[in-house]
């Protein structure tokens, strides 16, 4: 048992340390593949011929080969410096989960992830743009949804989406918060758990259910998150009332909170996965 707490404590300061990224990778990757399978043929053909002029946005260290790699490339361009630093805010909206639901007052001027989900899908749709834009719009749209159907990236509490909340995950210890442990850990449990990766979550969308998880607004979306941000990840971790005043002593997801959340955060995951596709067909079939 000593042994095993501190191969966790080894994992949890070596995943902390490295650089920050919605649902990390896995989490983008299941979503976008999910969508890949779930679009119609006409448009899976327009996204692989589109991610063809990957090579006219010249970032060649972000690589952009399929829809994977799309999933990630929003993230792996931060490391570019100021040639994309617009775009740092449209990741998240930061909607207070102890007040009244409003999306007008963090998506003013369109910075933030529900507002940039619907710019880029009509940018992709836009026939008449290069093919270089409505390649970067693909890429943008594929991110930003993963991004919006992680909660942390659609509530927070003023602590920066749970950033700020130092916590334990499980008997895990280290450089861990609340928003890294639904970006990577439970993210990687949940896609993890039989039936496990793409074909196991879409196995699991009832075909009688496919167009309703799909139905909806970004707005919708950012609801229904934020609710799971309040009920799930703050509720989770305190065990009660997220608003109350937070404890002094640090927080620890205790492994009934981590089984609880695994199937809402499948769940999220697939309906990311599903609502994708309906705004791929949307914009390219």
């Amino acid at each position: 048992m000593k042994l095993l707490r501190l191969a966790f404590a080894l994992l949890a300061s070596v995943l902390a340390a490295a650089p920050a990224s919605a649902w990390w990778e896995w989490g983008h990757e299941t979503i976008a593949g999910i969508a890949m399978h779930e679009v119609r043929p006409g448009t899976r053909a327009a996204i692989r011929q589109l991610l063809r002029h990957a090579p006219e946005l010249a970032t060649p260290t972000c690589k952009l080969r399929t829809i994977e790699d799309a999933s990630v490339w929003p993230d792996c361009i931060k490391q570019l410096g100021e040639r994309f630093s617009y775009a740092y805010s449209w990741h998240y909206q930061n909607i207070d989960i102890c007040k009244p639901f409003d999306i007008k007052t963090p998506c003013r001027d369109g910075n933030c992830v529900s507002a940039q989900i619907d710019r880029n899908r009509k940018l992709l749709a836009d026939k008449s743009l290069p093919a270089r834009e409505r390649l970067m719009a693909l890429a943008f749209l594929v991110h930003f949804v993963g991004d919006l159907h992680q909660p942390m990236h659609a509530g927070d509490h003023g602590d920066l989406g749970g950033n700020r909340v130092k916590a334990d995950y499980g008997i895990a210890q280290g450089r861990i918060n609340l928003h890294s442990i639904w970006d990577g850990y439970l993210a990687e449990r949940a896609i993890s758990t039989p039936p496990a990766g793409v074909a196991g979550l879409i196995s699991e969308i009832a075909p009688a259910g496919r167009a309703a998880e799909a139905a909806g607004s970004t707005e919708d979306w950012s609801r229904e998150n934020w609710q799971i941000a309040h009920d799930v990840a703050y509720g989770g971790l305190y065990g009660g009332d997220p608003c109350l005043p937070a404890p002094e002593a640090k927080p620890v997801l205790s492994n009934a909170a981590i089984e609880a959340a695994i199937p809402v955060v499948r769940k999220q995951v697939e309906r990311g996965g599903v609502r994708l596709a309906r705004l791929l067909d949307e914009a390219l079939g």
